[in-house]
């Protein structure tokens, strides 16, 4: 398997705090998808508004990159639709919910070999999620149980999209930083990157980069949690 093939683009979030939806990674995506005509898109994240709606959300912004986006959920086999997609984006959502309805409809291993073979793959927050090994490091609840934690695997770390560094006055609970060390602490040869809003990775010619203005956290046992910052070295995670 030729690793180089591969073509990510991995976002933390969809929209930035006073921004329309998916308006600050779309040149990205755009530059990211050239020569693309159709996006398979899977919808599957969504829960409290329906998959057509979804669809139609995210079509509206491809749209404004000449892209023509068309959902899986209306494909009688939403797994040879992926096998014959041209680009894949998944969106962002309820990480569980997203899984099983993969899971169920096999799309895990058929998104697995299409990004092998160098088909671009946009994810966001879920659809970031779900091409880490497993689904562990998302923060959502587990409002349905899919067959297993297990994901696409593309990438060898977990992402934990929308990392926050926060502790608010009068919280008495974990921090995302104390969550993410349980991970690694039942996980120990699991590198864990927290990506905050308004950042994403890009994965090319076998080259990972950290795009936006922010740093990102890294995580691993037996280190001392690091920020790399964008343009930074990340070749440790491949």
């Amino acid at each position: 398997m030729n690793h180089r093939l591969m073509k990510l683009l991995l976002i933390s979030n969809s929209t930035n705090a006073g921004e329309e939806y998916l308006r600050y990674p779309l040149p990205r995506i755009g530059r990211f998808l050239e020569g693309v005509r159709e996006v398979a898109f899977v919808p599957y994240a969504a829960v409290t508004f329906s998959y057509a709606e979804y669809e139609r959300r995210v079509a509206a912004r491809f749209a404004e990159l000449g892209i023509r986006l068309r959902s899986v959920h209306r494909e009688a086999d939403p797994a040879r639709a992926v096998r014959r997609a041209e680009a894949i984006c998944v969106g962002g959502g309820n990480t569980f919910a997203l899984t099983r309805k993969m899971q169920e409809q096999g799309l895990m291993a058929a998104i697995r070999g299409r990004v092998r073979a160098g088909v671009p793959y946009v994810g966001w927050s879920a659809g970031s999620n779900v091409c880490c090994p497993t689904i562990c490091t998302t923060n959502d609840m587990p409002i349905v149980e899919p067959d297993s934690f297990r994901a696409i695997g593309a990438v060898k770390f977990q992402i934990n999209p929308h990392y926050l560094d926060a502790n608010p006055q009068g919280h008495a609970g974990e921090t995302r930083e104390q969550r993410i060390l349980e991970f690694i602490q039942a996980n120990p040869r699991r590198w864990v990157v927290g990506l905050r809003e308004g950042c994403m990775l890009h994965y090319e010619q076998g080259r990972l980069e950290l795009v936006g203005s922010r740093p990102m956290r890294v995580f691993k046992k037996g280190l001392q949690p690091f920020e790399v910052e964008p343009g930074g070295d990340l070749s440790f995670l491949l």
